[in-house]
């Protein structure tokens, strides 16, 4: 009669063990996120960001929208005629509160570098990213959805 009892116990605290480690990698931005194009709101690319030293990047890991150009012919830094896939496109970002700000981010389809703040929403599964040209209310805001 025991054993099924310590079996129970030992399943709940396994249960709770695999909640709180879901938990904790959901509170940040690390992690692999879809991306949607801003006019057809279309799945566009998979960006991984990662963080070093308490600076997140962003890098492309695929392209999921067949229309776009494999590379970044608009750029017009070091990227120009570089392939996308690989690419770093987001850099600089710092934790600052419950938000991440000071990067920058490269739109490979237009070729701009705009400044870019980030901040988590719905349980760490969405992340707001908000792009700009010198302040914020003058940019524009796009959602992405976490991979799992």
């Amino acid at each position: 009669m025991k054993k099924p009892l310590f079996f129970l116990f030992a399943a709940s605290i396994l249960c709770l063990g695999v909640n709180v480690i879901s938990s904790q990698t959901t509170d940040s931005i690390a992690g692999s996120w879809k991306t949607f194009d801003d006019d057809t709101n279309q799945p566009a690319a998979i960006v991984l960001i990662t963080e070093k030293n308490g600076l997140f990047s962003g890098v492309v890991t695929k392209l999921l929208d067949p229309s776009a150009l494999p590379t970044c012919e608009k750029c017009i830094d070091y990227r120009k005629g570089k392939a996308v896939i690989g690419m770093e496109i987001l850099s600089g970002l710092k934790k600052t509160g419950d938000s991440y700000s000071g990067g920058h981010i490269l739109d490979p389809d237009d070729g701009e570098i705009y400044r870019a703040e980030m901040k988590l929403k719905d349980q760490g599964t969405k992340l707001d990213l908000r792009a700009y040209i010198g302040i914020p209310l003058l940019g524009r805001t796009q959602t992405w959805i976490r991979e799992r």
